[in-house]
């Protein structure tokens, strides 16, 4: 079960017994900020995206959303997200508990700068029913990510 392989992912910081499993659904961004009693802009949300060798993982803020033509600059593809078969197969998560702990090595991990305006941020952790409290530099090293990205839209328009 994903949400075990996070919980062990995360015996080696200390952390396991810090993830959050919650009575009802965290599947969305909406759902997930109702079940942490947050705004939806502190939920990260993991977006999984094709690539040649395996998948790439996203992290990001809860109101942001892919900018098309920032993602072609900073990977040179288009922005194709995987399928929900794809998803599972490619991170070990299903949809509803994306995250980026645990996941196999040809998933490359990095976290968009518009989770840096908070202190800290809920991403899942391999289920629908679960999250973490993390600091950004907290998201960004246990989530092994290559690096921080400027890919997203719509989480700093006034």
């Amino acid at each position: 079960m994903s949400i075990e392989n996070v919980k062990n992912y995360f015996k080696q910081f200390g952390r396991e017994n810090d993830i959050m499993e919650f009575d009802v659904s965290s599947a969305t961004v909406e759902l997930a900020a109702e079940a942490v009693g947050v705004e939806p802009a502190r939920i990260t949300k993991t977006l999984a995206f094709k690539d040649k060798e395996g998948c790439v993982l996203i992290a990001m803020s809860g109101d942001a959303k892919v900018d098309n033509q920032k993602f072609k600059a900073e990977f040179g593809m288009k922005a194709k997200m995987l399928s929900p078969d794809e998803t599972l197969e490619l991170t070990g998560h299903a949809v509803g508990g994306v995250c980026q702990f645990a996941v196999p090595e040809t998933a490359k991990c990095y976290t968009d700068i518009s989770v840096k305006r908070f202190n800290t941020v809920f991403p899942a952790c391999g289920s629908s029913n679960s999250a973490i409290e993390l600091t950004c530099d907290e998201l960004f090293k246990y989530s092994n990510s290559l690096k921080w990205i400027d890919v997203c839209k719509g989480w700093n328009e006034e």
